[in-house]
């Protein structure tokens, strides 16, 4: 029996059953032995195969488009001047080179935070989602230098670490430095990577890149691509806003009658969010599902998604509650590694 317009709006009907070993919590040697779940949606019909081989399957008349962020090493470790341990995760520039992140531990306004390299920071607020505002700096012979963003980024490549996703419950190592970027991050500023991406090696990109016309955007990933949706109603959910810049050839392309492969539900956003806006950088919010579905982005490549996740849904804005269930249990049938260092789908 379909889903009803009452289903495709609870939150409740994005859930499913994963096995915990379904959860890939490092990558694959290669990452292009990936699993690939092929699912065409005039017929419905659902092809495995690996990554090796995804140039067979994508049309011959298409632009992509890729996201070429670079995840920060946003998580630092320090303490308290009053004393007590803290983490913070960097989450994105404010204004006046003020930051907004996220803080482990209890924290008032005025509260100064001391990291390693000399570095340290003040709560300056507090935001209604417990993100808090604060601004950095580096002392030197007893000056406190305000830090910027680039300066701040230097700064925590020598002393943070990769921001891994809840889900893997481990800590980083060495090989995520490498391992959670694309083979073609650019611009600093996310603190999740693009995961869709992950699948490519160089011999794999460049085959893409000699077949098709590449395209790149920005779209800077926010913590709040983990925010879970908790409430009933999935259009009461408060969607996070991430800053994201489109290059004038890109922009260009998206305005074109070509066919667009996404790769990624970030490269989704962004073009969606051009394409209702007309804005070429700025935040971007737009939340894709059922009842909002995609209108310029003809073809998706992403991973397998949490769920009750905005980004499952945002696949349901695709090919709709019921067959997304569908092919979600394909996959779990057929041992399916899940989430960032997961397989892959393409829907065509």
């Amino acid at each position: 029996m379909k889903n009803s317009l009452q289903d495709h709006l609870k939150t409740s009907s994005y859930d499913y059953f994963l096995p915990k070993e379904l959860i890939a919590t490092h990558p694959l040697l290669n990452p292009s032995d990936a699993k690939l779940l092929v699912y065409y949606r005039e017929t419905k019909k659902i092809i495995h195969t690996t990554f090796h081989n995804i140039l067979d399957f994508i049309p011959s008349d298409v632009n992509i488009f890729l996201n070429d962020t670079k995840v920060i090493k946003a998580r630092i470790f320090g303490e308290k001047v009053s004393g007590g341990k803290v983490e913070l995760l960097l989450n994105k520039p404010y204004i006046n080179n003020t930051f907004m992140v996220f803080i482990k531990g209890k924290v008032r306004n005025g509260t100064i935070l001391c990291f390693e390299n000399r570095l340290s920071c003040e709560v300056l607020d507090i935001n209604e989602d417990g993100s808090r505002i604060v601004h950095f700096w580096e002392t030197d012979d007893e000056n406190k230098i305000k830090l910027d963003f680039t300066k701040l980024i230097d700064i925590l490549n020598n002393i943070g670490h990769i921001p891994l996703p809840h889900y893997l419950n481990r800590d980083d190592e060495k090989a995520d430095e490498t391992d959670y970027q694309t083979l073609f991050a650019k611009n600093y500023g996310a603190v999740a990577a693009p995961t869709a991406s992950l699948h490519f090696t160089e011999k794999t990109f460049n085959e893409l890149a000699e077949k098709f016309n590449l395209h790149y955007l920005t779209l800077h990933v926010g913590a709040g691509t983990f925010k879970p949706v908790d409430v009933d109603d999935i259009l009461a959910h408060p969607m996070h806003s991430e800053y994201f810049n489109i290059p004038e050839s890109s922009k260009e392309a998206i305005l074109s009658n070509d066919k667009i492969l996404a790769v990624g539900t970030t490269v989704t956003r962004t073009i969606e969010f051009f394409n209702k806006t007309k804005q070429q950088n700025g935040e971007a919010n737009i939340f894709l599902n059922p009842i909002n579905q995609p209108q310029r982005v003809d073809y998706l490549l992403t991973n397998f998604h949490l769920p009750k996740s905005t980004l499952i849904m945002l696949v349901a804005s695709f090919v709709g509650l019921e067959e997304t269930l569908l092919i979600y249990d394909e996959a779990i049938k057929n041992n399916y590694r899940f989430f960032s260092y997961g397989d892959g789908m393409l829907i065509l």
